[in-house]
């Protein structure tokens, strides 16, 4: 084995070993290899050069062994022909890729000068063996130019402490944080979040103790989310846009040495609290900068001396006009209730609304605040069963806002419900909740908005783009990782209880969130059962034996999921209720299968048809295993995710040569 071997040019700065299998020759190229349409940037270097049998039968073989049988690897293959075949009459070079005897890839032949990349994700064993196998039409032994193989780091801590983890999050989404802010935020310890600096022991989990988001782009007020790092010990806000007070949260983290607010827009003055603290020199505090902010002790003195004389005639007056305002209204109400009475009223009454829990009020917003984030409701996005959703912006950041309807069916119970469930739910496929409120009878959630609508209107042709096969894929598979989040990710487990198109949300790049948590219900795991006894759902979608077993679970879900894979492949509605009687949509597919045993004929013809129709067939598999009669005999989520992965695979990997 020769020393390992790094390039200037390699953006990723991969650490290569050289190495040639004793049953191999190399082959290699002077002319450069391009990456251009390959995402992993491997430099023509790496490429140039490629190991093959010396005898023209035999298959290349790897082996990965383990002694950890829950071991994850990650495997990389790049292929690029190195010999112009042009030049050599009636010689080919094909072969299959298989893992431990099952084919992943048939018939694959490298581009000339070109790179391919397959990425592998076997299932967990402790031995895993990869094959190159020459096709019985193929004249040339199969090749390999390159392996990258990654096995997944096993953390024995326990994740970040929940209410830091949350809090960091509700900070990423409020104010779009632009840094390397992916998985936990503490751990592992060499990619802990860029800005962060954490605590750890073994027997607690690992607590947020600075954060610094200095020159980070942040505009708008102090999020209350700040509040819940209670163990925080510095924070620098520094040299951003931040507008407003300087909150009084903030004077109450108790453990807070350091507070860097230099350099932002804030006005009004500096709560008292922090002023006593900076001034006894326990505390550093630092707000220059801020032309609008008073930082004198004083402030509030002598602003409360020279008010004193304005408000005694202020309040005569302010008696008259509340008078002659309250005849008015009492008036006009009787006419019109309008928007901005409810929001009156709703202040009046807030003293009596339902308490929800106190880790939830950390994102409450008024009524008031939604009115204006919304422009007076003026932008409807859609409607369901929960009421109407509306577009506004909070911060500069798109929303939507799902509005409670007065008349839906246990309307607050659903809406803590929901709640309840978003404030310790957080996945990069699950819509993130932003805020709430509720007043009186005035309720709702805000959302992050996702600005290409629902898959139901793409499937419907609402939309002038029609989505590939490779797209429609990936959507599936980000659904069924959010999907399988709320199955086997939350503690306790949590049942969707509505999934269908309608509640698979686009992003601009057209990547998928699940949504619509209003109907969801968590599931004990004592048992395998994970009933959820209260029916509900979508017709169409709902799973028939909930009727036989009077509740939801789990594999109801995915029975939904497998009727929303269907009408994604056929471009169907879930009921076809154009003939004399109603069809669904899994009933259609069975009945043409059956007949003609032909997937392309099932397949939406809306869809360009650069598709391999045995990732169709393996989803069409899937959905039909998941809509069986037979519970047993459905799949779980996990196993849902990665038969999608595959055929994701193989379609990227197709489109490579």
């Amino acid at each position: 084995m020769d020393s390992p071997v790094r390039y200037d040019e390699d953006v990723y700065d991969r650490i290569w070993i050289p190495r040639n299998f004793g049953y191999c020759r190399e082959i290699n190229t002077s002319l450069p290899v391009t990456s251009d349409n390959n995402s992993y940037s491997l430099s023509s270097l790496v490429m140039s050069t490629a190991m093959t049998p010396t005898n023209t039968t035999r298959p290349i073989t790897m082996t990965l062994e383990d002694s950890d049988p829950n071991v994850r690897y990650f495997v990389y293959m790049h292929f690029a022909e190195v010999e112009d075949l042009s030049l050599k009459p009636n010689q080919t070079r094909e072969f299959d890729i298989g893992i431990n005897g099952v084919t992943v890839a048939a018939g694959f032949s490298p581009k000339y000068l070109q790179t391919n990349t397959f990425f592998l994700n076997p299932e967990n064993q402790s031995k895993i063996v990869f094959s190159l196998v020459r096709t019985p039409k193929s004249t040339l032994p199969p090749i390999v130019n390159a392996l990258e193989i990654y096995i997944a780091n096993r953390v024995s801590q326990s994740l970040t402490n929940k209410e830091d983890g949350d809090a960091v999050t509700s900070l990423k989404t409020i104010y779009k944080v632009k840094k390397n802010w992916q998985g936990d935020p503490c751990l592992p310890n060499d990619y802990i979040w860029e800005g962060l600096n954490c605590s750890y022991d073994s027997l607690t989990p690992p607590r947020i103790t600075s954060l610094n988001l200095s020159s980070s782009g942040l505009t708008g007020h102090i999020s209350p989310s700040f509040s819940n790092l209670t163990m925080i010990q510095e924070l620098d806000l520094s040299n951003n846009g931040l507008t407003g007070d300087i909150p009084e949260f903030l004077s109450k983290l108790k453990f807070l040495r350091v507070l860097n607010l230099e350099k932002n827009k804030l006005t009004g003055s500096v709560p008292s609290e922090l002023l006593e603290r900076s001034n006894s020199g326990s505390f550093s505090l630092r707000v220059g900068e801020n032309p609008g902010l008073c930082i004198e002790l004083s402030c509030r003195k002598s602003n409360s001396k020279k008010l004193a004389v304005p408000l005694v005639a202020s309040f005569a007056a302010l008696f008259i006009l509340l008078l002659f305002s309250g005849v008015f209204w009492r008036i006009k109400n009787r006419r019109n209730k309008s928007v901005n009475s409810a929001v009156e009223e709703n202040a009046d009454h807030r003293a009596t609304t339902s308490p929800m829990p106190k880790s939830e009020n950390k994102l409450l917003f008024t009524f008031a605040d939604v009115v204006k984030m919304t422009n007076n409701f003026g932008h409807v996005l859609g409607k369901g069963g929960f009421g109407t959703v509306y577009h506004g912006f909070y911060d500069n950041l798109q929303v939507a806002v799902k509005l409670l309807s007065e008349t839906s069916a246990q309307g607050f119970k659903e809406f803590r419900s929901e709640v309840e469930v978003l404030v310790r739910v957080h996945h990069v496929n699950l819509t993130a909740l932003i805020g709430y409120f509720h007043e009186a009878d005035q309720m709702g959630l805000i959302y992050e908005f996702m600005a290409n609508g629902n898959m139901a209107d793409h499937l419907a042709g609402k939309y002038e783009h029609r989505l590939s096969w490779t797209q429609r894929l990936q959507i599936a598979l980000d659904a069924a990782q959010g999907l399988e989040y709320l199955h086997c990710g939350c503690k306790p487990p949590i049942v969707h209880r509505d999934v269908k198109t309608s509640n698979i949300l686009l992003n601009d790049k057209n990547r998928a969130k699940l949504a619509d948590f209003g109907l969801s219900r968590s599931f004990h795991t004592e048992s395998r059962s994970h009933v959820s006894t209260l029916v509900a759902g979508t017709p169409g979608y709902l799973d028939p034996l909930c009727f036989e077993t009077n509740g939801l679970n789990e594999k109801s879900d995915i029975y939904s999921f497998g009727v929303v894979l269907l009408e994604m492949i056929t471009g169907k509605t879930v009921i076809n209720e154009s003939q004399t009687k109603r069809v669904h949509v899994s009933d259609w597919v069975i009945s043409i299968l059956r007949s003609t045993n032909d997937v392309s004929n099932i397949i939406d013809s809306k869809m360009a048809k650069d598709f391999d129709t045995n990732s169709v067939w393996k989803v069409v598999e899937l959905a039909l295993e998941s809509v069986s009669q037979n519970v047993s005999d459905r799949p779980n989520m996990q196993q849902i995710v990665r038969g999608l992965k595959e055929c994701l695979q193989r379609e990227e990997s197709n489109k490579n040569y």
